[in-house]
């Protein structure tokens, strides 16, 4: 018997008095726009993810376009890319005006299809941009395995890329913001990774994003540091804090550049999430486990988030219901709502879109991303659910499939 209707959002942020006396504080200094603040978020980034350097934009996407721009990457260049993913992964590549060369997801799991991704590298390939969907790491040995096997293809246009030698392997690990593989910390182990502090995500700044890299030999990263700041801010010589000390006004514009920088309020809300972050990750651990619990001896089909050489994040509880139809996962969404407990769709296919179709791009070619996207359902997972909730979204869920299963 399922208990009193209860009102379960999707995925609300986690916003804590820390975060709001801290964004009262930036407020209060004077200093909103980029500045200390954001320059400490930084460096715990860096610190904790174990690179030298990190660089905190207003997006993911800003973030993940930035590292092609530093690659050099542009017209006449390819970037292969998974098709079950979000926009952002491929429309970076469209905004260089690069070409985005879309491969399946591999038919038993939802990572990029190597053997795909390997088929379809040529001489103008430049990026790999794989995704951490959910927050679980793709196989970057496969990855860089393939790279390193493609060199003599691999043609450089830029100081960059002429000293990696290979194709660049740039991380979407917008989900994957406190994973692990093989023990090194998502974000030092492709070369270029992007992570996203939107507001659904495990730690936010309400809009946001941080870029880290593995040092490349022969690269100063200082000198990346430095043109990253040049790229996301117009290109001028000094930022708006440098530009406060006396006499210091007079400032360069040394390219016609782009303007994604992230501000101090929103770095003061990170920096508390960021405090607050092993306890947030532990709760999304737990959660997960109580839902493996109630659902994994049943016929639906979840992701694996832990395992011997990887964790997760925590970000997404995705699920499949073996053989419903797309008609029948929308009338379980629908009937969960009348429950009161919000759910999801990730992803619907790159293909199924507008804008992708009108490229080319025909979602059945992609027969493994449909097949995963027609019976997909994502739970709600978040850190202000109580056990009591997660409770019933466990009973709600198993009572309506009850009716498919």
């Amino acid at each position: 018997m399922l208990e009193e209707r209860k009102n379960i959002p999707f995925s609300p942020p986690d916003i804590s008095e820390l975060e709001i006396e801290e964004v009262t504080s930036a407020l209060r200094s004077g200093w909103i726009t980029t500045g200390p603040r954001t320059k400490q978020l930084e460096r715990n980034i860096a610190e904790w993810i174990g690179t030298n350097k990190c660089v905190c934009l207003n997006s993911q996407t800003a973030c993940a376009e930035m590292a092609l721009r530093l690659l050099g990457i542009g017209e006449g260049d390819e970037v292969i890319v998974p098709a079950y993913t979000y926009t952002a992964t491929a429309s970076v590549v469209c905004h260089v005006g690069a070409k985005p060369v879309m491969v399946d997801i591999m038919p038993d799991s939802l990572e990029i299809n190597y053997d795909e991704v390997e088929k379809a590298i040529t001489e103008r390939t430049k990026a790999i941009i794989p995704v951490d969907i959910a927050g679980i790491p793709c196989d970057y040995d496969r990855l860089f395995d393939i790279v390193n096997k493609k060199k003599d293809l691999f043609i450089p246009s830029n100081d960059i890329q002429r000293k990696m030698g290979r194709i660049s392997v740039n991380s979407d690990c917008a989900h994957a913001f406190g994973a692990k593989w093989h023990g090194r910390m998502i974000g030092s182990v492709a070369d270029f990774s992007s992570f996203s502090f939107h507001a659904v995500k495990n730690l936010t700044t309400a809009e946001g994003g941080a870029l880290t890299w593995r040092s490349i030999p022969g690269v100063n990263d200082d000198e990346l540091y430095r043109q990253l700041q040049l790229l996301s801010l117009h290109g001028q010589s000094k930022d708006a804090l440098a530009k406060t000390q006396l006499g210091a006004w007079e400032y360069d514009i040394v390219g016609t550049y782009y303007k994604c920088n992230m501000t101090d309020i929103a770095a003061a809300v990170g920096l508390k999430q960021f405090e607050r972050y092993p306890d947030m990750l532990k709760r999304r651990r737990e959660i997960i486990e109580r839902y493996d619990a109630a659902f994994k001896p049943l016929s639906i089909e979840t992701l694996n988030h832990y395992g011997s050489d990887f964790e997760s994040s925590g970000h997404l509880y995705i699920t499949r219901i073996p053989g419903i139809s797309v008609q029948q996962r929308n009338e379980i969404i629908i009937k969960m709502a009348e429950h009161g407990v919000s759910t999801n769709v990730h992803y619907k296919p790159l293909p199924m879109h507008t804008a992708y179709k009108n490229m080319g791009f025909d979602i059945n070619a992609f027969p493994n991303s449909y097949a995963h996207y027609e019976n997909e359902i994502t739970l709600p997972l978040h850190t202000c659910l109580t056990d009591e909730e997660v409770a019933y979204v466990i009973e709600c869920y198993k009572k309506i499939l009850k009716e498919y299963i």
